[in-house]
């Protein structure tokens, strides 16, 4: 029995040893200028972080903290105290660390479920103290019948199904703990709801002996809001319901369900508003005509039309209401917005990968015909004039799909502003309008605006008429080689006519080069 404890007090010391001198060596490590890189669009780019002053970086008695060395020969009690005392020291950093990722929780209402009938549920990481909620519905494409679902369960059952969810995640983006990174809402309450529905985030049909799939979206939200009321969203005094893709729209459905059942259960203070990403799809005509055979190449709206059947879907009361019979209209950003009640920001790539692909133009690598040419500037200039009534907006003129929860959100400009910045801008906003309605006894989002704040812009549109004539957008990387690409290199392996398209914009080819060279 000795020898044993002599064995564990031995192997104990080891540890211990090798612990110290981590503490050590990190603890007294010259305080020198760092290279920190930031990835903007996978391009990586190199900055000097100068060390934060000294009163910051030492806490009195923390770090500083003796160690002494010869007391593990003189006296293991005397020891071990001061392990316990440095451990003590640091533990609120490292608990810290420990609790930056979200973690997931299952929904008690275990009838609310994915798909294929496993529980739904959310991840979350809580900001004790804070008043604020963000909740991210998930994106991903959706499925419309048996046939397109039961291909989606076999390729993509992660959206599908719980079974293998991991039990944490970290937040990016918008929903990043770090304040480098996410300079607004960084200490949030942070809340990822995973897609599993496959509806839109609009279904409320449970799965029954006589149906293959379940379509729960919107009530998979609302029993994540009626969860989060009891970890203190009941106290809240702003809940942003956000979303990419399919959950950009999942907002746009659901932002006045969840205002309307925070009213209902007694909390009409908690102010609800919308975050909708790369949600805003126009129900245009295809560049190219194909057979409705599955989700990649029907037409959205003849996709939306037979899901909505099939999903049981639900839509905002007001949408339904001036669509009666032809619900799925309100899928459709443009004609969803004007119904809605609470105030939605929304983020919108102008040349929207999603958008181009269920339209038929693939971008393959091979140049583009005119006819492919030409399409894509109108889709630019048709999703341009449905946004042109939305008061809170941000709609770069690029290549791209879903942007608030990249890790390179903060480096896409619109006239100079970034999108971080115009939400700060619009939260400010917000703040008036809420007194100006409330006084007037109207808390629709389309009347009775304050007026906009001098260098605070809300309403940010390129103008120019070309994807990636933003100097900002994301990098773009061959698709065979993987090298950067210029904006210029891009638009002729496009098949970008310099000539012809100068003479569209009635400029000098030579400027128009320049521009483009430049990246304007």
């Amino acid at each position: 029995m000795r020898s044993r404890g002599l064995e564990r007090r031995s192997g104990g010391l080891s540890v211990m040893r090798s612990c110290l001198l981590l503490l050590f060596i990190q603890v007294s490590a010259p305080a020198a200028p760092v290279e920190a890189r930031r990835v903007r669009g996978g391009r990586a780019q190199t900055r000097r972080v100068q060390p934060s002053p000294p009163h910051r970086e030492r806490v009195e008695g923390a770090e500083s903290f003796p160690l002494d060395f010869t007391a593990v020969e003189g006296n293991m009690d005397n020891f071990m105290i001061q392990i316990k005392n440095l451990a003590q020291s640091l533990y609120p950093c490292s608990a810290q660390k420990l609790d930056q990722d979200m973690k997931l929780h299952f929904l008690k209402n275990v009838s609310v479920t994915c798909n294929d009938g496993s529980p739904a549920g959310y991840y979350i990481k809580e900001s004790k103290g804070s008043k604020r909620w963000l909740v991210f519905l998930e994106g991903g494409w959706y499925c419309f019948n048996r046939q397109t679902c039961d291909g989606r369960y076999e390729t993509m059952r992660r959206l599908m199904s719980s079974t293998k969810w991991p039990q944490t995640r970290t937040g990016t983006g918008i929903l990043s703990p770090q304040p480098e990174e996410n300079p607004h809402w960084w200490n949030a309450n942070m809340v990822f709801i995973p897609y599993c529905s496959s509806d839109v985030w609009s279904g409320a049909t449970a799965k029954t002996d006589h149906s293959d799939y379940a379509f729960m979206g919107s009530l998979i939200i609302k029993e994540v809001v009626n969860e989060l009321l009891t970890k203190g969203l009941d106290n809240a005094k702003v809940l942003l319901l956000a979303g990419s893709s399919a959950g950009g729209t999942g907002v746009l459905l659901n932002v006045d369900h969840v205002a309307e059942q925070l009213a209902s259960l007694g909390h009409p203070g908690v102010r609800v508003r919308g975050l909708a990403d790369s949600g805003w799809f126009l129900d245009n005509k295809q560049y190219r005509f194909t057979d409705c055979l599955d989700t990649i190449s029907c037409a959205p709206t003849e996709a939306i039309k037979r899901g909505i059947r099939y999903w049981g879907g639900l839509v905002p009361e007001n949408c339904r209401q001036a669509h009666v019979g032809e619900e799925w209209n309100c899928f459709f950003g443009y004609k969803v917005y004007p119904t809605l009640k609470s105030p939605v920001f929304v983020v919108q790539w102008l040349f929207d990968e999603a958008q181009l692909t269920v339209d038929n133009v693939h971008l393959t690598g091979q140049p583009l015909h005119e006819g492919q040419w030409r399409y894509i500037q109108n889709l630019g200039h048709e999703l341009r004039s449905t946004l042109r009534d939305v008061p809170a907006m941000f709609a770069p003129a690029c290549l791209s799909h879903e942007l608030i929860t990249r890790t390179y959100w903060m480096d896409i400009q619109v006239k100079g502003t970034s999108l971080p910045r115009a939400l700060h801008c619009w939260d400010r906003s917000l703040q008036d309008n809420f007194h100006i309605n409330s006084s007037h006894g109207n808390h629709n989002h389309q009347n009775h605006k304050a007026p906009p704040m001098r260098g605070c812009p809300l309403h940010l549109i390129d103008s120019c008429p070309w994807p990636h004539c933003n100097p900002t957008c994301p990098t773009i990387r061959d698709q065979l080689t993987g090298q950067e690409m210029s904006v210029i290199q891009f638009l002729k392996h496009l098949g970008f006519d310099v000539q012809k398209m100068a003479q569209q914009q009635g400029m000098d080819p030579g400027k128009l080069l320049g521009m483009l060279n430049n990246g304007n």
